[in-house]
């Protein structure tokens, strides 16, 4: 299981761009002897402060170690810190193991500071275990620099209890975006709350707002991430959607400085019906925050139209470092095999990981995308399935298409500059009435255009 720190990290993220460093060891050609004695150094060891999950890190590494006793694994509290991401990278003194999200690999890859382990993916047998749709967010010209380890989807997250109250039907959440104005007008007019609540701070409002543009069909830059996008008629009618509703509907509610951790919160009080955010997110609405389980509605990330266009995947990938030599990528990989993938490949490691889960009161089942194939996948579901304590009925709306909607990756270059900038152009468009989204839009396109030309 992917450690939850991870996941509010990539809520967090400002990346900052930094010099280029390439130093390629051209880890995935020559022979590598896979006995010889190898040393690594891996991040992610949780803090003291956390001593159940610093226990399940330290045993894990031990038990890796005994398993294959000529890799040397080294550990350190480092962690993925957009600010000082960068700077690590262009110094060298990232482990050669580390936790990233998947905002940096396009970046890494384009500067060459990611080695190519494609080669020694295919020959440990780990390239057919992994989702296909997912590859492209750690691919460059048909070659791999990066293993996907946990996935996420945006879903649009709604309060049933709200619903039944507007006249709405809970079991039938919006799945485009007219009917979710139509569901935000009415839950507004009919129960005084906030009918659909937007992220508009910490890179969140930009993230969210990328999601909605590509359920719209839309990209706010360009494939080769060289030229922005932000004047195509999908991103200026999002907007302009935006717009409507805080301003002909009054469906926004009146706070506009709202991150995902806000919005959760005011959510979880019952004063907003609807919000994007991940299928995860009901753990802390029930756990945390102490929603009824039963008024958390998961539905799929609204589109244009019935055809589904897709919907912004993230997530976490391991990153190896330019520096390690090609017996250290082989160790790097096998530990990231034995941590992050070994549950969906030994039921007896599934088993026990979802007892622990249990057994710490937390839940087991939540829907989501899986960074390994589907088959594989659906093995692990059935051998879990006897502990799963989550009303599938909850997340019928979402999981009606999560298989058949299209993954879109986030913006290949400097999202979080991308995400920063639309930041702003949401929260001007839901604080002044008189703003023309067109011409924000234009503005912020000149702006993101000068970044992502440097």
């Amino acid at each position: 299981m992917i450690a939850r720190r991870q996941v509010l990290a990539t809520f967090a993220g400002i990346a900052v761009a930094g010099p280029l460093v390439a130093c390629s060891s051209g880890s995935s050609s020559g022979s590598t002897d896979p006995n010889a004695p190898v040393k690594i150094s891996i991040g992610d060891r949780p803090t003291p402060d956390n001593a159940a999950a610093l226990k399940q890190y330290n045993d894990t590494v031990a038990a890796f170690m005994k398993a294959n006793p000529n890799i040397t694994i080294d550990t350190s509290e480092t962690v993925w810190d957009p600010q000082t991401f960068q700077a690590q990278v262009a110094g060298g003194t990232l482990p050669t193991v580390l936790s990233v999200a998947f905002t940096e690999p396009a970046l890494l890859m384009a500067n060459r500071q990611l080695p190519d382990i494609t080669d020694q993916l295919k020959s440990m047998g780990l390239l057919d275990q992994l989702n296909p749709a997912v590859l492209p967010t750690v691919s460059r010209d048909n070659r791999i620099y990066a293993v996907p380890i946990f996935v996420y989807t945006f879903a649009l997250i709604y309060n049933r209890k709200l619903f039944t109250a507007a006249g709405l039907d809970p079991d039938k959440p919006p799945t485009t975006w007219d009917e979710v104005r139509a569901a935000a007008k009415a839950i507004t007019q009919k129960t005084g709350k906030t009918g659909f609540g937007a992220m508009t701070t910490k890179n969140q409002g930009g993230w969210g707002f990328t999601n909605m543009v590509y359920g719209m069909g839309g990209r706010i830059e360009s494939g080769d991430g060289k030229k922005s996008r932000l004047t195509d008629e999908p991103v200026v009618k999002t907007l302009q959607l935006l717009k409507d509703m805080r301003w002909t509907d009054n469906s926004l509610g009146s706070q506009f400085l709202y991150d995902a951790n806000g919005v959760t919160q005011d959510f979880a009080a019952g004063k907003v019906g609807m919000m994007l955010h991940l299928p995860a997110v009901w753990s802390d609405l029930v756990k945390k925050f102490g929603m009824k389980a039963a008024d958390v509605g998961v539905g799929q990330s609204p589109q244009a139209g019935t055809d589904l266009k897709g919907v912004l995947t993230g997530g976490n990938v391991r990153i190896i470092s330019i520096k390690a030599s090609s017996e250290q990528v082989n160790a790097a990989l096998k530990w990231i095999a034995y941590n992050d993938f070994r549950p969906f490949s030994d039921k007896a490691v599934a088993v026990a990981n979802v007892k622990a889960t249990l057994a710490n009161k937390d839940f087991v089942g939540i829907p989501g995308v899986t960074p390994l194939g589907e088959k594989q996948y659906d093995q692990y579901l059935e051998w879990i399935k006897p502990s799963v304590n989550v009303p599938a009925a909850g997340f019928t709306g979402y999981t009606d298409t999560v298989k058949k909607m299209p993954l879109i990756a986030e913006p290949p270059n400097k999202a979080q500059e991308a995400y920063k900038a639309l930041d702003t152009v949401v929260q001007k468009v839901m604080t002044d009435q008189s703003v023309d989204p067109a011409a924000l839009l234009s503005d912020a396109a000149k702006s993101l255009d000068s970044k992502l030309s440097r």
